[in-house]
C-alpha cells in the first residue's frame, strides 16, 4: 500500500486530480479505476473522484499488479511503423485478431508481439490484452499503438478517452455520395435484434464520425474518414446507416462486391498523439494493403474505359 498526505497547496481540488499529479505513472483515468475497484481509500474510507481534499487528508492506494501472460508467442511478421522503449506501432494486416477471445487462443497480434517484445508490454489490458491501448475489428487493416510499460499505457489511454489523438481511414463504399464532407452524429449501442452487432440506438453512446470524399467511382466513392469517439464497428454502423455501406462488409451489408473482397474494405490510415515520454507531436501513417490498392486500381481502369 502506498500513501500520500493532502498539503495545504493540495486542499479543496478533485481527489483524482491531486493524486494523479503526484505521481508520474499514475493518470486521473487509473486514479479512478483504483476507487471503483476500492482500491484507494481516503482517511480509511472510500471516496468519489469528485471528493474535494482537505488538509491533512491520508490518502491510501494500491495500484493493481500486472497479471501473468500464459499465451504463446508466435513468431509472426510484423509490419513496424516506429518503435522506440515506450511503445511500438503496427501495421495490422487484414484477418488478424487483435487479441485472444471468442474461441481463438492463437495467431493474433498480441501472440506476435509477445514473441517480439518479450515481457516487455504493459500488463494494464489484463492476461489476454497485453499492450493493447486500442483495437480494431478483425478485417479492419491498419495502424495500431501498443504499450510496452504501464507508464505508456496510462498516458496514450488517457489522450484516447480526453480526444486529443486523432485516428484516420480511408475506407470505400458503395454507392456515390454527394456531399463532399460531412458529419455523421448518431449514438450506437448494441442491436436489439442481434447481440452480436451494434446499430444506431437513441439509448446508445454518442459516436461522432467526419468524412471527405476523395474520389468517385462509377457506384462506389473513396472516403477519409477521422473519427472523434471510438465506438465498437463505429464507422461500419454509421456508413451502412446513411445508406453507403463499406464494401466487403459482411454483417451491415450483404457483402456482395464484384472484386471477390471479404470484410471490410476498411483502413486505419494515420494517428496523431502525443509520445508520453517525450512529450513529441507523433504523426504516423500506414500504407494502404495491396488488395486494396488493386481495387483502385480496377476501378480506375474501369473509369477510364468508360469515359
Amino acid at each position: 500500500m502506498e500513501q500520500y498526505k493532502i498539503t495545504e497547496k493540495d486542499q479543496n481540488q478533485r481527489l483524482d486530480k491531486v493524486l494523479a499529479g503526484q505521481y508520474e505513472d499514475l493518470s486521473r483515468v487509473a486514479v479512478q479505476k483504483m476507487i471503483e475497484e476500492g482500491n484507494l481509500l481516503v482517511n480509511g474510507l472510500p471516496a468519489k473522484s469528485s471528493y474535494k481534499v482537505k488538509k491533512d487528508d491520508t490518502i491510501t492506494f494500491e495500484q493493481p499488479k500486472p497479471k501473468n501472460i500464459d499465451l504463446e508467442a508466435e513468431d509472426i511478421p510484423l509490419d513496424i511503423i516506429y518503435e522506440d522503449d515506450d511503445l511500438i506501432v503496427v501495421n495490422k494486416a487484414k484477418g488478424m485478431v487483435v487479441h485472444p477471445g471468442c474461441g481463438q487462443e492463437n495467431h493474433t497480434l498480441v501472440n506476435a508481439l509477445m514473441a517480439r517484445c518479450k515481457e516487455s508490454l504493459s500488463g494494464i489490458g489484463g492476461e489476454i490484452r497485453p499492450g493493447i491501448v486500442h483495437r480494431l475489428d478483425k478485417d479492419t487493416s491498419g495502424i495500431i499503438l501498443v504499450a510496452k510499460n504501464d507508464f505508456t499505457h496510462i498516458h496514450l489511454a488517457e489522450q484516447i478517452k480526453n480526444r486529443q489523438t486523432k485516428k484516420y481511414y480511408i475506407a470505400l463504399v458503395r454507392g456515390n455520395i454527394p456531399e463532399n464532407y460531412a458529419t455523421i452524429r448518431m449514438p450506437i449501442g448494441r442491436s436489439t435484434k442481434d447481440r452480436k452487432k451494434m446499430a444506431v440506438s437513441e439509448k446508445g453512446k454518442e459516436a461522432i464520425t467526419h468524412f471527405w470524399v476523395l474520389k468517385r467511382y462509377p457506384g462506389y466513392t473513396l472516403l477519409k474518414i477521422k473519427i472523434d469517439t471510438g465506438r465498437t464497428h463505429q464507422i461500419r454502423v454509421h456508413m451502412a446507416e446513411i445508406g453507403y455501406p463499406i464494401v466487403g462488409d459482411e454483417v451491415y451489408s450483404n457483402g456482395k462486391n464484384p472484386f471477390g473482397v471479404r470484410g471490410q474494405m476498411l483502413h486505419a490510415q494515420r494517428i496523431e498523439f502525443e509520445h508520453p515520454r517525450t512529450k513529441k507531436k507523433m504523426a504516423l501513417e500506414a500504407k494502404l494493403p495491396a488488395y486494396f490498392q488493386e481495387v483502385l486500381e480496377q476501378l480506375e481502369e474501369e473509369e477510364g474505359e468508360s469515359r
